[in-house]
């Protein structure tokens, strides 16, 4: 059943998350279910993906889990929501992963090598395998990539995520160009969003870490649901190659 504030924009539509066991991926799952969408999400874990549906509901939800960089896996995923669900819509590209602290000159080549493999690599290959799999055949499909304000300046001591969230951006453009008419594809750019995956950079001090943000607080996961149900939503039907920066307005004081 649709939450009574959401509309069903995504009625009879197909939506494949990844990275949504938890945090905004899982958001981003209980939003588009709850504008009708049927969606299959991913993660890592089986005991992630049981504790999302356990939380949002097993009506409209599937899950496959596995690496979001294994070719095995993300077939598997993209063939489940075909098999199961009838087709596929709407692909999130939301898995991503920072193990690395500290400056771009001590960062250790095989830990670089790992963060763009999951954080950029993967998100064309999930692209082009739902392509393969019928995207935009039955309907206008979009893409939604979730990036980072780390993409758009410098970010210390998370430098090179953010060096693999610029090159999401690129991508996010350069495959906008070449889907177009058939698939939109754009990206989300969050500032802090209050989620475990971030927890180092707010935890310690939130009333510090939200000072500099003229809305007043970090972002939820919720913030970053809504823009990416408008994105993927035909209310952005003319929108594609964009990255939207949703930020609690943090760019207004920092110059991004």
């Amino acid at each position: 059943m649709s939450s009574p504030e959401h509309g069903r924009r995504f009625a009879g539509q197909v939506a494949l998350v990844t990275g949504a066991s938890r945090g905004i991926g899982l958001a981003i799952a209980r939003r588009l279910r709850d504008e009708g969408a049927q969606v299959l999400i991913t993660a890592r874990k089986p005991a992630g993906l049981a504790a999302a549906v356990a939380e949002i509901g097993e009506h409209g939800v599937l899950t496959v889990a596995g690496r979001a960089d294994d070719p095995e896996h993300q077939q598997d995923a993209v063939d489940t929501a075909v098999r199961e669900l009838g087709g596929l819509d709407v692909l999130i590209n939301n898995t991503g992963i920072n193990p690395a602290y500290g400056l771009l000159t001590e960062l250790d080549e095989a830990i670089a090598r790992k963060i763009m493999d999951v954080n950029v690599l993967s998100a064309l290959a999930w692209t082009r395998r739902a392509l393969a799999a019928g995207l935009g055949d039955r309907r206008p499909g979009a893409v939604v990539n979730m990036a980072s304000v780390a993409g758009i300046a410098p970010a210390p001591g998370i430098a090179y995520y953010g060096v693999s969230k610029a090159a999401l951006i690129g991508l996010t453009v350069q495959l906008a160009g070449e889907l177009a008419p058939k698939v939109r594809v754009n990206a989300i750019a969050p500032a802090v969003v209050k989620t475990k995956f971030a927890a180092a950079l707010y935890e310690a001090d939130e009333a510090g870490a939200a000072a500099g943000y003229p809305l007043g607080r970090l972002g939820v996961p919720e913030d970053i649901s809504a823009a990416a149900a408008f994105l993927a939503s035909a209310d952005a039907a003319w929108i594609t190659g964009q990255t939207l920066v949703v930020d609690g307005g943090v760019s207004l004081t920092s110059g991004l």
